[in-house]
């Protein structure tokens, strides 16, 4: 396949190595019950993850900024809860959910061992649409930024996925060439599509997709690939 021209291992870091569903729920948890808001949180995250996905498709596509969409994902499911909010309460709860968000720490089942096992044959590195801050302080609450040679945010390089220049600005850090280089993500669009694109091998992690990628279903999988 592409095991022996492989060299430079690119991961995606939300939603393929860190646990965002997980991670963001006990963020929503702990600021609930620091404020008091008796929302159900199961009930919570239902409407807030389509509304999150929606803002976060308008940022990759830079119809939203990083501020705008932290806030109005906030109040179109508090106006969808009919939950009393001013702008004041929103902006507490939007400074906190990115700073406590950051702070989790539960990855994917098998992202450290699979990071191990990778690191001594490629070098690895990060591209996310991620904000910048945030994405290096992930990286070290979950104590796996050592596995990383580079990493790439959309807020660092200017350009977000799938757009090509990202993908560009990473293997320069990288110091890669793209026919040694492979993109693991969730994303169709973002990983998966952009990469392939831009003449990078590609492993799409999730159900199989509808057009032609390597694939897996959990982070494990990598060892019959790679």
């Amino acid at each position: 396949m592409f095991r022996e021209k492989i060299r430079h291992v690119f991961f995606d870091l939300d939603h393929t190595l860190w646990d965002f569903e997980r991670n963001s729920k006990l963020t929503f948890k702990i600021i609930f019950d620091k404020h008091d808001i008796p929302f159900d949180l199961d009930a919570f995250i239902e409407v807030y993850k389509p509304i999150n996905f929606k803002y976060w498709n308008m940022y990759r596509n830079n119809q939203i900024s990083s501020k705008n969409l932290r806030h109005e994902r906030l109040k179109e499911v508090f106006s969808i809860l009919d939950y009393p909010y001013d702008r004041e309460m929103i902006d507490l709860i939007a400074e906190e959910y990115i700073n406590y968000l950051s702070e989790q720490i539960h990855l994917f089942p098998d992202a450290n061992s699979i990071l191990n096992y990778l690191s001594k044959t490629y070098e690895l590195h990060i591209i996310t649409n991620g904000f910048e801050h945030i994405q290096h302080k992930k990286l070290r609450s979950s104590q796996i930024k050592h596995f990383f040679k580079t990493v790439t945010t959309a807020e660092g390089s200017g350009y977000k996925k799938p757009d090509r220049r990202i993908f560009d600005h990473a293997l320069k850090a990288a110091k890669a060439e793209r026919k040694e280089s492979l993109m693991i993500g969730d994303s169709l669009e973002a990983d998966i599509q952009g990469a392939k694109d831009f003449g990078m091998f590609t492993v799409f992690f999730g159900k199989k997709p509808n057009f032609e990628t390597a694939h897996i279903e959990q982070l494990s999988d990598l060892k019959n690939l790679l």
